[in-house]
């Protein structure tokens, strides 16, 4: 009997965040990542409550790393009903768990703020969160720590093992080998693929075994980053035009990796001479949360980092400058204190977070400047800065844009399409079929399907949502 294999997407199909993806070997199915939507409010309630799979179909779950839009959702599969078991390197487990109950806090208070608001307008409520902390958990307590390069069943004739993505702490490409009615199939799903030279954690790996299909993330498919040594100067000249204008820097960050890069790079700078110590204020409990979490999986870490960790018992992640504010008495109290100073405060698309009050503060100064560092999604306010739009409502209410507004992409945990073709050229494609593009916008992914057909990957696929590609074992 021939064995049948199939693959379709659920969510990050032709758009970036909400990952979710199904591999499916002779009716029984594999689910890669779980991840919630990010966008506009009312778009992602709605998307995010349709997981699009029943939960009782799902074999196994592969979960890539502990990023919102990759984990966000695997609480309500859970709730849902869903009892297998979750693979994850050790590290994503602790990362999921924060995002997760962060996530399920954040929630809970949403839904008592609206309460309150209809019930003084005398309407209706009937939002609930999608799921709670007990649901988040639960799906902690299912989910299994598998370390880099160490091979595990999760089905039959299906085995699992992940490689360094080289993208967050713990990140994993997973590769995934079948074993059925006499044929095999490898196929490597990236999850989100890092880059090289990134500081804190080590390179994409090359996976042993050659693919017959890669499942490719593409967010920055039609883009190129600057250097970092460009970043790291851009970075100190802001910090030194700061320091002489007795300014702000806001700088929206994800929790994990993005704000810890961020402290080391200031930590470098001021450690070189190269800026004065300007006090620089984390401003995100889950950031100082990752930032232990960090602390405690130094097998993740690259070697300039294991190296100031274990011989020279150096912590890359605080020095005398640095504060993490703990309350909302003292994230409130940033907003009186005077420049110069450094706010790092999440959340990074500026879509929720202690980072939004910052900006109703700050971005009508012409003296802040706020740096953005990271992909921000379409319809997003991050993306509304970043693209130095005149006003933008936060809160309700309008504000006129008249901070600085710089963008540094070099800080990017994404690999860029040069990067990505790079990363391919190292993997033995031997027996490669094709490759699915996933987890990127339309016009990225359009340039990237090109760039890498005249590079000599004829195969590129544009994943379209819910659609089935079979997988074929026969070369």
């Amino acid at each position: 009997m021939t064995m049948y294999a199939g693959f379709y997407s659920l969510g990050a199909a032709e758009e970036v965040t909400g990952s979710r993806h199904v591999l499916e070997i002779d009716g029984v199915s594999y689910l890669i990542d779980c991840g919630a939507f990010q966008g506009s409010r009312a778009e992602a309630d709605r998307k995010n409550r349709n997981l699009g799979i029943a939960s009782d179909r799902i074999e196994s779950v592969i979960l890539t790393h502990g990023h919102l839009d990759h984990c966000g959702l695997l609480p309500l599969l859970v709730k849902q009903g869903y009892k297998g078991n979750i693979y994850a390197t050790p590290a994503s487990r602790d990362i999921a768990s924060l995002i997760m109950m962060d996530s399920a806090n954040i929630q809970a208070r949403d839904a008592k703020y609206l309460q309150s608001q209809a019930k003084k307008k005398g309407e209706k409520f009937d939002w609930a969160p999608l799921f709670s902390e007990q649901d988040a958990i639960q799906a902690v307590g299912q989910t299994i720590g598998v370390s880099y390069n160490r091979p595990m069943n999760i089905g039959d004739g299906v085995s699992l093992e992940f490689y360094d993505a080289g993208h967050i702490l713990g990140s994993a490409i997973a590769s995934i080998k079948v074993k059925k009615s006499g044929e095999t199939l490898n196929i490597l799903a990236t999850g989100d693929l890092g880059r090289k030279g990134k500081p804190i954690i080590r390179n994409p790996a090359i996976p042993e075994a050659a693919p017959d299909y890669i499942i490719l993330e593409s967010t920055y498919g039609d883009r190129r980053h600057n250097s970092t040594d460009d970043a790291i100067k851009k970075l100190a000249d802001m910090a030194k035009r700061t320091v002489e204008k007795k300014g702000k820097i806001i700088i929206p960050a994800f929790a994990i990796e993005r704000t810890q890069e961020l402290v080391y790079y200031f930590h470098l700078l001021v450690d070189e001479g190269t800026i004065p110590e300007v006090p620089i204020y984390v401003d995100s409990p889950m950031a100082t949360n990752a930032t232990t979490i960090f602390q405690v999986h130094p097998e993740c870490y690259g070697d300039e980092i294991k190296q100031a960790f274990i011989r020279h018992h150096k912590n890359p992640f605080g020095f005398n400058s640095l504060y993490f504010t703990t309350s909302v008495q003292e994230s409130k109290a940033l907003n009186d204190k005077k420049g110069p100073l450094i706010i790092i405060s999440a959340d990074g698309m500026c879509e929720a977070g202690r980072i939004q009050h910052h900006l109703i503060h700050n971005i009508q100064d012409p003296n802040t400047t706020i740096m953005t560092v990271g992909y921000m999604a379409e319809n997003t306010l991050g993306r509304r800065i970043r693209n130095r739009e005149s006003e933008v409502k936060i809160h309700g209410d309008w504000f006129k844009v008249r901070a600085q507004v710089e963008e540094i992409n070099a800080f990017s945990a994404h690999a860029d399409y040069f990067e990505i073709l790079e990363w391919l050229k190292a993997v033995d494609t031997s027996r490669l079929r094709g490759i699915f593009l996933v987890h990127g916008e339309r016009k990225s992914q359009a340039f990237i399907k090109k760039y890498l057909e005249e590079n000599g990957f004829p195969n590129v696929e544009i994943v379209k949502y819910g659609k089935t590609y079979e997988l074929s074992q026969k070369k």
